[in-house]
């Protein structure tokens, strides 16, 4: 059993703590460390959490065996690089960082530590992304063409944060909050972006916000690509890869539809729910263990925030955007 510190009880640290406490037979929350003890007291003696305002202390603590980060975009690399410091595994809630060279060092900083890196892409434990992944890598498709995504929810309806709308913490419209979930499945489906076009268009602003993201996407591999992000909209994703000898598309977590070439009828799979959040904090569990590695490599990580910057560039200056090798 991993025993865990968490810093931030926010809206997304309490459903992280909530998915495995008292569920999971891989990883506990012992401690959470929160700006304000008395705003999180009450959720924290539920969860027989120990309340903590020092992070310092946190790190130091030998009971403490890794360290979950749900705090703002702005602050991860410098306290994932402090974790790193002491030697304990971290995994942070994404986007892992906001810039690429951030992202760099980060990694670099977990490598040499010789610990354990996660970021927290739950919609890659869905049971039909990684369908997805394993249709794409198994080559039943045939020669990759084409990869489109969609995502929309109500977060400006239901769940908006004054995050949400800081340039600083949430550049790019609705990119940061779902948009970069999509990002990173595109990464780990596709391989490397090697250029964007993006555009923000936003009709009204916060904190009603309505607003639309669509992207153009080229890959090192020269797979072509497309995706837009919603955030007034019902709740909707969708991964569509296509290739030469058929395509596969992922709908929201629990559906695929497989379709082949030479007239075969539309094969439809639907999949027992499973718990993404719960997924991916026993999966860093596991490779704290050493029992598997995080299914996200450090490349990956790295390539999608790079994707993610670009793609915030491009919206700014309304043209494309290449990436640097």
């Amino acid at each position: 059993m991993l025993n865990a510190a968490i810093v931030g009880l926010g809206n997304w640290g309490r459903k992280l703590v909530t998915s495995v406490q008292g569920k999971s037979e891989r990883l506990r929350f012992v401690r959470a460390v929160v700006r304000n003890p008395a705003a999180a007291r009450d959720f924290a003696a539920e969860h027989s959490i120990e309340l903590s305002d020092d992070f310092a202390a946190a790190l130091a603590d030998p009971a403490i065996d890794a360290i979950v980060l749900a705090t703002p975009h702005s602050l991860h690399a410098e306290q994932i690089i402090a974790v790193a410091a002491v030697g304990k595994p971290v995994y942070c809630e994404k986007p892992l960082a906001l810039k690429r060279a951030d992202a760099q060092r980060v990694v670099e900083a977990c490598a040499k530590a010789g610990v354990v890196l996660a970021v927290g892409h739950d919609k890659r434990f869905w049971p039909s992304m990684q369908a997805l992944t394993s249709i794409v890598a198994g080559g039943e498709l045939g020669e990759i063409l084409h990869i489109e995504g969609h995502n929309s929810n109500e977060t400006s309806r239901t769940a908006f944060a004054s995050w949400r709308a800081s340039p600083e913490e949430s550049p790019g419209g609705g990119m940061t909050g779902t948009g970069i979930h999509m990002v990173d499945a595109f990464v780990g489906l596709i391989g490397p972006v090697k250029r964007v076009q993006a555009q923000l268009l936003v009709r009204r602003p916060p904190p009603e916000v309505l607003d639309t993201v669509s992207v153009l996407f080229a890959f090192d591999n020269d797979v072509s690509g497309t995706l837009s992000s919603i955030r007034a909209t019902p709740l909707y994703w969708r991964a569509h890869v296509f290739g030469s000898q058929g395509s596969a598309e992922a709908l929201g977590a629990t559906e695929l539809v497989l379709r082949k070439t030479g007239g075969v009828p539309p094969v439809h799979m639907t999949f027992a729910a499973a718990d993404g959040l719960r997924g991916e904090l026993e999966a860093f569990a596991d490779a704290a263990a050493g029992v598997a590695p995080y299914p996200i490599t450090p490349l990956q990580m790295v390539e999608t925030v790079a994707a993610f910057e670009a793609i915030v560039q491009s919206m700014q200056s309304g043209q494309p955007v290449n990436l640097a090798r």
